[in-house]
């Protein structure tokens, strides 16, 4: 699972261009599910076969992580970016990138001003992306647009490592940790139930391929697989984030002030209810920022009963987010569990 784990993390993958992911995920599927397509938006869903009459259930891990874009090519050959989806500039400056063009990856620095050339005032001050620019050591635009080109995706250049205490710490664990618990999910499960487990894209920038994917499937409960932040951590105050690492999976009941998910009661207590029958204590979150997928999904066609089962992991939305080996591992079974009582 390691393995997989890491062969995820690693995949560029920015929202748009989750093309390389659903190649993993059909690899992972193509022995342990009866159907494999992929949407008109580039969803990968696949199907576990159930009984005929029995209900439908969604699973929903979305594949894209934040990233950038190539927006302009200066007379130098720097490049100028924008963001896709949630960044913290802080988190952008002094990265090493890969920028993915049709001859294959470009690796390049970003860079700023430096401080030894800064002001007073200036240095007081956080760098924004807009002042910042990618070095590939071209030395001019000409040679620059040799080899990108305007729109080309660009991912953070991150290994996935190996902590202490099963710790794991790496890019793109939002929400390629989702979409391991969904893969394992389909291998392990003995279902009745029909699973329509969805891979979805552009999660990051509007939540879009779970609308389109849940329109289409149509099921009668889901459940998004996603991350949620943990607060254990200096920094922050428990009211503000309680969820821990290595304390086990996450339910949510709300998410971004009841603006996103208003968990299912049905939903809430039919995954409780599985953990207490395993013994796998879950956290419970009510949370006042972020969202996930279920948000789509739970407002598709005349509603869907949905809910969020969130593995805990700190620094999300930066290149060094660290989870939890055992709380993956606990996520899985409790997934399991609970398909196998419907």
């Amino acid at each position: 699972m390691m393995e997989l784990l890491k062969k995820l993390s690693e995949l560029p993958g920015i929202s748009g261009f989750e093309g390389e992911v659903v190649e993993v995920i059909k690899n992972e599927l193509k022995d342990h599910v009866h159907r494999l397509e992929e949407d008109h938006l580039g969803n990968i869903i696949a199907l576990k076969k159930g009984k005929p009459n029995c209900p439908k259930i969604m699973l929903a891990a979305h594949m894209d992580e934040i990233g950038l874009m190539v927006r302009h090519i200066d007379k130098k050959g720097f490049i100028k970016f924008s963001k896709i989806g949630g960044i913290n500039d802080q988190m952008i400056i002094n990265q090493k990138v890969h920028i993915h063009t049709k001859k294959g990856p470009v690796v390049g620095v970003i860079g700023s001003k430096p401080p030894h050339r800064m002001k007073s005032s200036e240095k007081k001050k956080a760098i924004t992306h807009d002042n910042m620019f990618i070095d590939i050591g071209a030395s001019s635009k000409k040679e620059a647009e040799a080899l990108l080109e305007i729109g080309d995706p660009i991912t953070f250049q991150q290994e996935l490592s190996q902590l202490q205490n099963s710790i794991v710490s790496g890019k793109a664990l939002d929400n390629r940790i989702g979409c391991l618990v969904m893969i394992e999910t389909l291998k392990r499960v003995k279902n009745e139930c029909n699973i329509y487990a969805v891979g979805t894209v552009q999660e990051e920038v509007g939540l879009k391929g779970a609308k389109t994917s849940a329109f289409k499937i149509n099921p009668d409960i889901a459940v998004a697989l996603d991350v949620t932040v943990a607060g254990d951590h200096p920094g922050m105050k428990e009211d503000e984030a309680p969820i821990k690492i290595a304390k086990g999976p996450a339910v949510i009941l709300t998410d971004a002030g009841g603006r996103g998910i208003i968990t299912h009661s049905k939903i809430k207590d039919w995954l409780i209810s599985a953990s207490e029958e395993i013994d796998i204590p879950v956290q419970i979150e009510v949370s006042e920022g972020g969202t996930t997928d279920a948000t789509s999904i739970h407002l598709t066609r005349e509603g869907i009963p949905a809910g969020v089962l969130s593995v805990p992991t700190r620094y999300i939305h930066s290149n060094v987010s660290i989870a939890s080996m055992d709380d993956i591992e606990k996520t899985i079974q409790l997934l399991v569990h609970a398909l196998e009582q419907i």
